[in-house]
């Protein structure tokens, strides 16, 4: 009996690909260029499944062309907890299962939150050019003077998974906490020590303000000129969540003009790039989408994707389905 084919659309961590191989027939592209829809339409249409990453966009034509040239393709694995880059209601409506991988980089996300969120705070990026660029003369009173964390004000912007994560951090630093979400969670609340406030509210009194939405038309550019004119000038905009959640145009605007302190950014409105003055401002911290990069997490996320991908071309349902109604 011949095996379900595959085709994973980069290279991932080694042991995802290993169970993939060992269940089905496998292709992989090996280069780190991104398919082009073509491309993709001509992979898919011999296919069972397809694992995928967060850059590529599998849109509804996509699914659509291959569907009609494939009936049996069956499941599209995602490497990542987003899916936007999935139409997953195309998707639905042509029976073919969309997976994510939950859970898995809740704590390693929330990790590199604070670490943009202490670089840009204590102007670590910046010193550490300074000093590789060997004209320091030595310490100074006043060199490099950057803003305590400890006995802060933090407002969290969305208490989900990641969110909560970084609440609890916190709690380390002696910080009082603001969060706000379209869910109050007064159990957390008295868990952790936390205050639930609305949108407002939260800009106006944080001293750091740290985005975890998901990327949903009603949060495209939740962050704006409007929201970045509530916050104090001595305040950071902290985003490692998706990169349209925030307008960087108003970013920039507000930095010019001192509204904020500073910001630290793992995401981008079109990535691979940024706005052009991003690049020359030093209260600014840029990470390129690295927030879940650790071996642990993304072997992890990996691993997950293949026993979606795994179980949706044997006609199961994978363990973490985003549109479980077409198994009806």
């Amino acid at each position: 009996m011949s095996k379900p084919k595959v085709y994973v659309s980069r290279v991932i961590p080694k042991p995802a690909l290993d169970m993939i191989i060992k269940e089905c027939e496998m292709g992989l592209n090996e280069s780190d260029v991104p398919l082009t829809q073509a491309e993709f339409i001509e992979k898919m249409k011999t296919l069972d499944g397809l694992v995928c990453l967060l850059t590529d966009d599998i849109n509804a034509e996509i699914l659509k062309t291959v569907k009609e040239a494939n009936p049996n393709f069956k499941v599209v694995s995602n490497v990542a907890v987003g899916y936007n880059n999935i139409d997953w209601k195309a998707a639905t409506e042509l029976g073919v299962a969309v997976s994510n991988t939950p859970g898995v980089l809740d704590d390693t996300t929330a990790d590199f939150t604070w670490t943009l969120l202490m670089a840009v705070a204590r102007r670590v990026v910046e010193a550490d050019k300074y000093f590789r660029q060997k004209t320091w003369k030595g310490w100074g009173i006043m060199q490099f003077l950057g803003s305590d964390v400890y006995g802060k004000t933090l407002g969290v912007v969305g208490l989900g998974r990641i969110g909560r994560v970084v609440a609890k951090r916190a709690q380390g630093f002696d910080m009082k906490v603001l969060y706000t979400d379209v869910v109050r969670f007064e159990d957390l609340e008295k868990e952790l020590g936390i205050q639930y406030v609305d949108k407002e509210t939260l800009l106006k009194e944080s001293d750091y303000v740290t985005l975890h939405v998901p990327l949903l038309p009603e949060t495209k550019h939740y962050i704006s000129a409007k929201e970045l004119d509530l916050m104090k000038e001595t305040a950071y905009l902290i985003n490692a969540s998706r990169g349209p959640v925030l307008d960087e145009k108003a970013l920039v605007k507000a930095l010019q003009e001192k509204k904020i302190a500073g910001a630290g950014l793992d995401v981008f409105e079109m990535e691979p790039k940024a706005e052009p003055e991003l690049y020359e401002m030093d209260n600014v911290v840029l990470a390129p989408h690295i927030a879940s990069a650790s071996i642990e997490t993304r072997t992890k996320m990996a691993t997950m994707a293949a026993e979606n991908v795994i179980a949706g071309v044997k006609g199961l349902k994978p363990p973490n389905c985003v549109n479980p109604d077409i198994y009806g």
